[in-house]
């Protein structure tokens, strides 16, 4: 018996270790983990086959952040103390949101890969505020992205990018915090997470933690998935057919920064090819302030709100997604107004 716990535990723990080398490996080797699909070559497909390449060339590209996604949100949920979730990311404290802020950018993956590690902090005890400042800040801020956005946008657009969201994203969550529909939300884990505190002590075997972990990545991917494919399938077709030639004419002024925002909702662009294709757009004539407004609006793109959806309920998800929308507007605003490029 005791042997086969040994061989279970060794083979869980090397699943969970492939996935962090992979990662790292990615990171450091500059491997791209994200689709390379441009709107010419979607274009020139038949339109039921669009959707269908864009999610293949995602996956090829984008298994090992998914793979790594579940994983660690499974590990987090299970290993991460109940007592450092209750003291320092609880909705109640201040400096819970410091916290998700400054961790945050250590996850250098898209926001699709932010879904279900947000839901491992919720489930894990942390408070929906804090969580909520989390899931914005690390699409956002995290240190891939902010490094590719200094040596392709500017280390300006760069540097207000990351004052901005990282201050938006805490008054975001804290907000978020106070309504109603967020306090019933975390009412329903009180419960569960006392329950847990209570009985902290008495400590499973290795083996079966880990096997809870991957099991609770599994179920989130059970959740998740299917809505970020819905989500997937209208981005490919929105890539596909956006008119580029426009952005001289709509992508410039005050009309401009909140067409941007509005446009970094619903286009899913995964970290990196936010940025590269925000350099395209640059290109093309969009504006300093515009282009603010582009980056601040990635992390409440459609396919991730489906899928926070899933975790979190509606009600939720569209207050965080109006109050993004507006902090982006605010921020490509001022910024356009700062440097003259509005």
């Amino acid at each position: 018996m005791e042997r086969k716990r040994t061989i279970k535990t060794i083979l869980m723990l090397a699943f969970i270790i492939f996935f962090i080398v992979m990662m790292v490996q990615a990171i450091i080797g500059a491997y791209t983990l994200t689709p390379q699909s441009t709107a010419e070559d979607l274009q020139g497909l038949p339109l039921w086959q669009i959707p269908l390449v864009y999610i293949w060339d995602y996956v090829q590209h984008g298994w090992i952040c998914l793979g790594f996604a579940f994983t660690i949100s499974g590990v987090f949920s299970e290993f991460i103390p109940q007592r450092f979730m209750i003291r320092y990311m609880s909705s109640g404290r201040p400096i819970s949101y410091l916290v998700a802020t400054l961790i945050a950018p250590v996850f250098c993956v898209c926001s699709c890969t932010m879904v279900p590690i947000f839901a491992g902090l919720i489930y894990a005890g942390g408070g929906i505020g804090p969580a909520i400042t989390f899931l914005l800040v690390a699409p956002a801020n995290n240190i891939l992205a902010d490094v590719i956005t200094i040596q392709v946008l500017g280390w300006q657009i760069a540097l207000a990018d990351i004052v901005a969201a990282g201050i938006s994203a805490i008054i975001i969550g804290y907000v978020v915090s106070k309504t109603p529909w967020a306090k019933k939300f975390e009412q329903q884990f009180q419960k569960k997470t006392s329950h847990a505190a209570s009985v902290e002590l008495v400590k499973l075997p290795l083996d079966e933690r880990l096997w809870d972990a991957l099991k609770f990545g599994g179920y989130l991917a059970k959740r998740i998935v299917p809505a970020f494919l819905v989500g997937l399938v209208a981005v490919s077709y929105f890539q596909a057919f956006f008119p580029a030639d426009l952005v001289q004419t709509y992508l410039t002024g005050a009309f401009g920064v909140v067409l941007a925002a509005l446009l970094g909702g619903p286009m899913y662009t995964p970290t990196l090819i936010e940025v590269a294709l925000g350099k395209a757009l640059v290109d093309l004539g969009m504006s300093p302030g515009a282009t603010v407004a582009w980056l601040m609006g990635q992390p409440y793109d459609i396919p991730n709100s489906l899928a926070a959806y899933r975790i979190v309920g509606w009600k939720i998800v569209v207050t965080y997604g109006i109050l993004a929308f507006l902090f982006a507007v605010i921020s490509g605003l001022i910024y356009g107004l700062l440097v003259g490029g509005l």
